[in-house]
């Protein structure tokens, strides 16, 4: 019997066998955050040991090493020392839920037919409600936490390459507070893919309104003010997409 199939117009063609063959520490990494994301493993379980996951991957132990690191630095597990510790199962939050977002919108993004006219509008649309819920669900350690970012902000001129990721911090650190793991994963994602601030054209007076924007919508929050910061988050993306838009069509 022939293993070719036949199409609508009567043709044949030959079946598409071939996938994607991964590195056994990718394939490892993969069926230990499929465990983990299907609840075969639970938060607070512990894993076996990296003998024990060798000989049942019939890999390596450098192999498992480099596996459970990749599987720390995304949030699904933590290490812990000691004779009794090792690799436990981390409860799943926002960064981790935004790495596995991230890795879908990586591919979105780079098909060529997405612009910054997109990625803003959907900006709006995740982070107005994030600053919304922000305010309502805050706590003293969430403000303190955005007062160190703010610092960070002031302290540093606007060619700094830490810019870039102390405004990521900052967004990501509001739509966590949100209390909403998918918002906040969305908004990881968006941030850590599309890095907006790499769309504008970078100067002392932009620098200075975007920090004193910031310092309203922290107040905004701080104040447990939902209307405040809705107008505050909405007046700032404004203003950053408006640049962007200058930016470009300087280009």
């Amino acid at each position: 019997m022939s293993n070719s199939i036949a199409s609508e117009n009567g043709q044949t063609r030959s079946p598409i066998l071939g996938r994607k063959v991964l590195r056994p520490r990718q394939q490892v990494e993969d069926a230990l955050r499929k465990a983990v994301l299907d609840g075969q493993l639970r938060t607070g379980d512990r894993l076996p040991s990296e003998t024990e996951l060798a000989r049942q991957f019939s890999v390596s132990r450098p192999t498992i090493r480099e596996a459970l690191s990749a599987l720390e630095s995304q949030g699904l597990i933590r290490k812990v020392p000691g004779a009794g510790g090792g690799s436990f199962v981390q409860a799943v939050d926002h960064t981790a839920l935004g790495e596995l977002v991230q890795e879908s919108m990586h591919n979105l993004l780079r098909l060529g037919g997405v612009d910054i006219d997109e990625i803003a509008m959907v900006r709006q649309y995740l982070e107005v409600p994030s600053a919304k819920l922000a305010a309502q669900n805050r706590t003293e350690q969430d403000l303190e936490d955005l007062h160190v970012l703010l610092t960070e902000q002031k302290n540093r001129t606007v060619d700094d390459p830490m810019i870039a990721e102390l405004d990521a911090q900052f967004h990501i650190t509001i739509a966590r507070m949100s209390g909403n793991r998918i918002l906040a994963s969305l908004v990881y994602a968006l941030h850590r893919e599309s890095e907006p601030v790499g769309y504008l054209d970078l100067s002392p007076d932009l620098g200075r309104d975007t920090f004193a924007q910031h310092q309203r919508i922290v107040k905004a929050i701080a104040d447990q003010d939902p209307d405040a910061a809705e107008h505050a988050i909405t007046e700032h993306l404004a203003y950053l997409r408006a640049h962007i838009r200058n930016h470009l069509a300087q280009l």
